[in-house]
């Protein structure tokens, strides 16, 4: 894979994604390589000095050293889901009838064979230890800082955490808040729950990977494509995928494979692709 441009490493779409994975383009047969591991992570938080919490429940499948992530709504996940996947090969997963499966298959195969850092062109932040919230607002900066916002520019937030909206609040940029939970913000501000509505009004979006699991995705690719609208992706869910989808609508994505910032207070990293390069970034 190294000998390879970046262009080889990226796709026009994630339909287009799969069928390469599929064909083989990216790396072994993904009929020849099965799920070792398959778990749930469930999670429950509220960052001291923070209002209000929220629940996390992520499917994740172990390929190798590689473990790809789907974060889905608490309690959605079927009973049998995960004893589905353990011994399955990647490419029957990557057909399997439930969508968060099939993300966290693609995004495994895909970490398997590209794994995160620079010769996949990633650039890695490091996070620093510390409690839930410290590590939040340190991975809140190396997402905001990918995005490029005018003067006056408006993002809109597609996936609510009061950590990246307190750093755009910090630049002073303004945003549009939006999830499917709906609900108010930390600072009291409605959140929004039809994301296609908003996008016309928004100079950027800045979405969660969560948009794989719940179907989302594309239609905020299509519109940043068609429009020119920067699309930056803050990334559990898929961090191994949307890097593959730069410059097919995405600009730029920081990605944060498993183990996630809030399963451990020891240091850890994200991996920016795409956007402004930082002095933070690891070299």
């Amino acid at each position: 894979m190294s000998a390879r441009t970046a262009a080889d490493r990226t796709a026009a779409s994630y339909d287009e994604l799969v069928e390469r994975v599929l064909d083989g383009d990216f790396g072994p047969d993904p009929r020849t390589t099965r799920i070792a591991v398959a778990f749930a992570t469930r999670q429950s938080v509220r960052h001291d000095g923070r209002g209000g919490g929220y629940r996390n429940e992520v499917l994740s499948l172990r390929l190798a050293a590689a473990v790809g992530s789907c974060a889905v709504e608490p309690g959605a996940l079927p009973d049998g889901a995960v004893d589905d996947c353990v011994g399955a090969d990647a490419a029957r997963l990557l057909a399997h009838e439930l969508l968060p499966v099939r993300v966290a298959a693609l995004d495994a195969y895909l970490a398997h064979v590209l794994p995160h850092g620079p010769a996949a062109g990633a650039r890695p932040w490091p996070l620093p230890a510390g409690s839930s919230l410290v590590k939040s607002r340190a991975r809140a900066r190396a997402v905001t800082g990918l995005l490029d916002v005018p003067p006056g520019g408006t993002v809109l937030v597609v996936g609510v955490v009061n950590s990246l909206l307190e750093a755009l609040r910090a630049r002073g940029v303004r945003y549009i808040p939006c999830d499917l939970k709906g609900g108010t913000t930390e600072w009291g501000e409605r959140v929004r729950t039809d994301a296609a509505a908003e996008l016309a009004r928004c100079d950027a979006v800045l979405a969660s990977g969560m948009t794989l699991g719940n179907g989302s995705f594309e239609q905020l690719r299509r519109h940043a494509l068609r429009h020119g609208t920067p699309l930056v992706m803050f990334a559990q869910t898929g961090s191994a995928v949307l890097p593959r989808l730069i410059g097919a609508g995405v600009s730029a994505v920081c990605a944060e494979p498993y183990p996630f910032f809030w399963l451990d207070g020891g240091p850890g990293v994200v991996h920016r692709y795409g956007g402004p390069a930082h002095p933070e970034d690891a070299r």
